[in-house]
This record gives structure tokens, sequence and C-alpha cells, in this order.
């Protein structure tokens, strides 16, 4: 693990170390296994970014479920474009389950906000939303996230799933950016 990392031109520091990410899944993972017993739900991973959350929290998932993805996109360079853009769309006959939509971080709340209007158009249900961060300080929408990892202030953060342009996705912690 680096303190600081540089990522094209700009300057990270380190911010949330590996550990700390893992409790935090398994708390959600601990809490889902709980709320959802008995059902069998479909979680929708929000690609890109929630593929590293999405595989360490699945693998603490112990109840029965299918998974599913989708690609949404409201992110050019560190800001929110703020247009939700669907780029690969739900292939999955949702009516009638439980869906757990499964995202990396939620701040301004307008991605999964596009994404409950199509699960509420396909008639699913019931829909959970996880998210390994939130930013309250960003937040614009109105709707419950069910489980949160940690919340963080509104911080342009890159690691474990989250980028700067589609570069340090890999990285196992998480870092802010240092202006």
């Amino acid at each position: 693990m680096k303190n600081k990392i540089k990522v094209r031109d700009k300057e990270f520091g380190i911010f949330i170390k590996a550990d700390a990410i893992d409790q935090s899944v398994s708390r959600i993972a601990d809490q889902i296994n709980t709320d959802m017993k008995g059902k069998v739900p479909i979680f929708l991973v929000v690609l890109n970014g929630a593929f590293m959350f999405a595989s360490d929290l699945l693998k603490k998932v112990n109840i029965e479920s299918n998974i599913s993805f989708v690609k949404l996109s409201s992110y050019t360079g560190t800001r929110s474009s703020q247009v939700v853009s669907e780029l690969i769309g739900l292939n999955e006959v949702v009516k009638g389950r439980s869906v757990i939509i499964v995202e990396d971080i939620i701040d301004t709340g307008l991605t999964i906000q596009r994404m409950l209007e199509i699960l509420h158009n396909q008639e699913a249900a019931d829909v959970k939303i996880a998210t390994l961060i939130y930013k309250p300080g960003a937040f614009r929408a109105d709707y419950k996230i069910d489980y949160i990892g940690m919340e963080i202030p509104n911080d342009f953060i890159v690691g474990y799933g989250l980028d700067y342009d589609g570069f340090a996705r890999n990285l196992p912690d998480i870092y802010k950016i240092v202006e």
C-alpha cells in the first residue's frame, strides 16, 4: 500500500484501507443473509465500478440468488454529468422478484434513481440497494439506501473499482484526491 499515488494528472492520498473495506463488505453480507433468508433475490451489479465490491460481497452471501449486470454511467472525469446513460441494459426478468442493486458509490443518486424507475416499470416485487460508499453531502435523490458500507464527505475517490477516467480501479485500497 502506498500513502500517495498519481493517477493521470491528479494526486491521491490513502483514504480507506483494504481491511476496513473488507469489514464493511462482511457487515453488508451478514445483513443481506439475514434480511433475505427464505427469498431468492437477484443481484443487479452496476458496472464498471461495483465489480470489486460485488465480487467480495457475493462470496460472503450464502443465500440462494441470481446475479446479473447492468452498465450505467453518469461520470466524465471527476464530475457527474447529471445525465445517466444506459450502456448495457437489464436483460433479466425481474417481475415479482426481490432485487438487490449493488453499487460501488452513491453520490448524487441519479444512477440508482434511473435503475429504480426501470425496475418499477418491470414490476419487481421489492428492491433493496447496497452500496459500499455513500456521500450524503452530494445525495439529491429521494429513496432509501438499505445497505451502506461507509459514509464519506463529498471527495473524489479512486481504487477498489472506483476510477478516474478508467484508471485506478484495480487498487485494493481507496484513495482520495489531493487538491
